[in-house]
């Protein structure tokens, strides 16, 4: 090459040369041997571009086989497809569940049984990812605008119940599958008008309208009847505000309209659960009611087994239930489970009685692994929680020198009861031992006694703790509806766990997953979990949002005249959270 000339010039000569050197210079690359090249004639050159042609073409058709290959496992975006025909889709939710409740559980369950460090829950062995949870009003969500981006794959505020910042409804996985002909279900330890549960099948601008919940959970919805099975709490928002145990603000009789005009079997004890033979004897569709507000927590509960069904027994019963129930059909089912009162013991900034709310909801997660593992249809789980509760921490620095580093798990090992459980039996206790008459001997006698009461019946049997000082004691004295708080943090103290909020935080939380769950590992949007759900059964969830829109507008109902409320003020929104006031009425 002439030293001013381009490095692409034109340089003259035979282009069927050039084809020989390019040939020359292939062979060497591939063999490693130098060619040396003879002259060619026209014919041997054709029959090598020919043979160059021909293993173009063959590599294309390689390339294009593995492409079609991993198409059969991935769809266009990467993501993993869906299986052909009849599917099962599980989700459960973990209320208020973030990662330090993992941590404090592992750690809590290996020494109540002397375990190996190596042995985890059955949740860690599916960790896949994590999940943002913010709202579309704060960083911080509550449990209706976290739900609402599982139910419609869509942000929206803190408050709201599938629907969205402009007031509008937005269609549901839930809603989507009844239409497609899957059969669907709830189970949860809360009440069932809650925000979680309510999100997949109902339709209100604040979640505190819980009368109108219950009404479209049942069936009074622009859709007609769109769950087939319902298992937790909340009997109070169902009965008329006639009758004893009803929170409703009108005298409507939700079981009654349940079963006369949509067909529900109705069920409200334990024994009454117990004839379903864990869903073996289940006629759908099935409302099962077992208190009046929430189920105890599993603390408690576990005391009083005869009277209420575990989160795990719940879970067995409808996945039994929908399995008879869809054995013919050529669809399968979606079904969402939530271990709800981990948040309320969040709220509570209970260590014991979160830890055990969280082994229960390991045991249910247990159950629907294996039941996929078991079961002919093809299916998925996936697991998540709407946001942490509570700011927890496992740590917690007592005084102002250098802290020590631990936490003692034996200390929630001794607890026997909840807090929120102790303090409504010191409640009751006051209330039966008020005594009006005046005298100071008197009064320093009740005094004693209810000090001896509280440290021997509450803090020695109940959280186990031996060294109650006696300004804790006269703490709770003082203050007897702030003794749920004042008994949790004794515990806390003691077991060197740390909490920031009684209300949520903006931590991410843990996404969990079966085989089938690849699209979800990684750290993800919560409104990615939803528009997971609604492929995996491949919903028309649009158009579920358009019929809803439509018929919202043209159907009044039988007591209000408006499906989805009234439009809350921006104050109502921003206090939308605030919930759990119900459970802590002393909250701040």
């Amino acid at each position: 090459m002439a030293p001013n000339e381009p490095l692409f010039a034109d340089r003259r000569g035979s282009s069927i040369h050039s084809e020989e050197r390019a040939a020359d210079e292939d062979t060497a690359l591939l063999t490693g041997q130098k060619s040396f090249s003879a002259p060619q004639n026209r014919s041997h050159f054709w029959r090598e571009v020919g043979l160059f042609t021909w293993a173009v073409i063959a590599t294309a058709a390689v390339i294009v086989l593995a492409v079609l290959s991993q198409h059969q496992t991935t769809s266009e975006d990467g993501k993993n497809s869906k299986p052909a025909g009849k599917r099962n889709l599980i989700f459960m939710v973990s209320d208020g569940m973030g990662p330090a409740s993992l941590s404090m559980t592992r750690s809590f369950r290996q020494f109540q049984g002397s375990l190996p460090y190596g042995d985890v829950l059955v949740l860690d062995q599916h960790f896949i990812g994590s999940s943002r949870t913010r709202s579309t009003s704060s960083y911080v969500t509550d449990s209706a605008a976290g739900a609402t981006a599982f139910s419609c794959g869509l942000k929206s505020y803190n408050g709201a119940i599938s629907m969205l910042p402009d007031q509008t409804p937005c269609g549901t996985v839930l809603e989507a599958a009844k239409r497609a002909g899957y059969m669907t279900g709830l189970v949860v330890t809360t009440d069932i008008t809650d925000a979680t549960p309510a999100c997949f099948a109902s339709h209100v601008r604040l979640r505190s309208e819980e009368d109108s919940i219950a009404q479209q959970e049942v069936g009074e919805h622009p859709l007609g009847r769109v769950v087939d099975l319902m298992l937790g709490g909340g009997r109070c928002h169902f009965l008329p505000n006639t009758t004893d145990g009803s929170c409703r603000e009108d005298d409507r009789d939700i079981t009654k309209l349940a079963q006369e005009s949509f067909g529900w079997n109705y069920i409200d004890s334990r024994k009454d659960f117990d004839n379903l033979k864990l869903g073996y004897n289940v006629e759908l569709p099935l409302l099962g009611l077992f208190a009046e507000h929430d189920i105890p927590y599993e603390i408690d509960r576990r005391n009083m087994n005869d009277v209420y069904p575990s989160l795990e027994e719940m879970a067995r019963t409808a996945l039994n239930a929908l399995t008879a129930a869809t054995k013919d059909s050529e669809k399968g089912f979606f079904l969402m489970i939530e271990a709800s009162r981990i948040d309320h013991a969040g709220h509570g900034n209970d260590p014991a009685a979160q830890v055990n709310e969280v082994l229960g909801y390991d045991r249910a997660f247990a159950t629907v692994v294996e039941f996929l593992d078991e079961s002919e249809v093809e299916g998925v789980l996936v697991a998540t929680s709407d946001h942490e509760t509570g700011g927890l921490s496992v740590a917690r620095q007592l005084h102002p020198e250098y802290p020590h580093y631990g936490w003692y798990p034996q200390v929630l090992a001794n607890v026997s009861h909840s807090a929120s459980y102790l303090s409504s039996q010191l409640r009751s206790h006051i209330g039966q031992t008020v005594d009006h008459s005046n005298s100071l001997e008197d009064d320093e006698t009740r005094k004693a006694s209810l000090e001896k009461y509280i440290n021997e019946e509450l803090v020695q049997k109940g959280l186990g703790i031996q060294d109650a000082t006696p300004e804790e004691i006269q703490r709770v004295i003082d203050i007897p509806l702030l003794s749920s708080y004042t008994f949790a943090d004794m515990v806390s103290r003691r077991a060197q766990i740390g909490w920031s909020t009684h209300g949520h935080s903006a931590v991410d939380v843990n996404i969990y997953g079966s085989k089938g769950t690849d699209a979800l590992h990684g750290n993800h949007e919560n409104t990615e979990v939803g528009e997971f759900l609604r492929n995996y059964l491949e919903l028309d969830v649009q158009s579920v949002t358009d019929e809803l829109i439509e018929k919202s507008t043209t159907i009044t109902t039988s007591n209000s005249g408006n499906w989805f409320g009234r439009v809350p003020s921006e104050e109502e929104i921003q206090s939308a959270s605030r919930h759990y006031e119900r459970l802590y009425p002393e909250a701040p």
